[in-house]
C-alpha cells in the first residue's frame, strides 16, 4: 500500500462525523482541508492531538483551512468523545466502515493493529496534497509545525 504523495489528488471521500453529519473533502473546495489522523480514539495522544486542533480551531479558520480529525472509531464512540475533550468546533470524521477504507485510500491504514497511521495530511484549495508527514505512532504532532505549513 502506497502512502499517497505530495502533488496527487487527494482521494475524496464522505463519511459520517461525531455528530452524525455527512462530511465529504468536496464540501471544501476552495479551502484547505487538515486531515489529522489518529490512530483511535480514548487514548492520551490521540486525546492531545485532538484537543490542540479545538484549541487552535480559530487560527486554522483564519488561514481558509479546515481541519478534520480522522480515525477508524464508530461515531458514537467519536460522539461521546468529543463530548469528554469537550470539542465543540472540530469535527471528528470515523472511518469505521468499511473499515479505515479512506485510510487505505490514503495509504495510512496499518493492516497488523487495524487502525491508521498518526498522520498530517494538507489538501489544498484544487484537491491536492500539498504536505505529510506521518509520525511515530506514541509521537504527539506540533500544531505549530502544520500551522506553519499553512502560511
Amino acid at each position: 500500500m502506497e502512502t499517497i504523495t505530495i502533488g496527487a489528488t487527494a482521494p475524496v471521500f464522505n463519511l459520517k462525523d461525531n455528530r452524525g453529519n455527512m462530511v465529504s473533502l468536496d464540501d471544501y473546495k476552495g479551502k484547505k482541508v487538515l486531515l489529522s489522523w489518529h490512530p483511535l480514539a480514548w487514548t492520551s495522544v490521540c486525546a492531545e492531538q485532538m484537543k490542540s486542533l479545538e484549541v487552535n480551531y480559530a487560527r486554522f479558520e483564519a488561514l481558509a483551512t479546515i481541519p478534520l480529525g480522522l480515525s477508524v472509531d464508530p461515531v458514537p464512540s467519536k460522539n461521546a468523545w468529543a463530548k469528554e475533550l469537550k470539542i465543540a468546533n472540530l469535527k471528528l470524521p470515523s472511518d469505521f466502515w468499511p473499515h479505515g477504507a479512506v485510510a487505505k485510500a490514503y495509504g495510512l491504514f496499518r493492516e497488523l493493529e487495524g487502525f491508521s497511521e498518526r498522520a498530517n495530511v494538507i489538501v489544498d484549495e484544487n484537491g491536492k496534497v500539498i504536505w505529510l508527514k506521518i509520525y511515530d505512532i506514541h509521537q504527539l504532532p506540533d500544531v505549530e509545525e502544520v500551522i506553519q505549513q499553512l502560511l
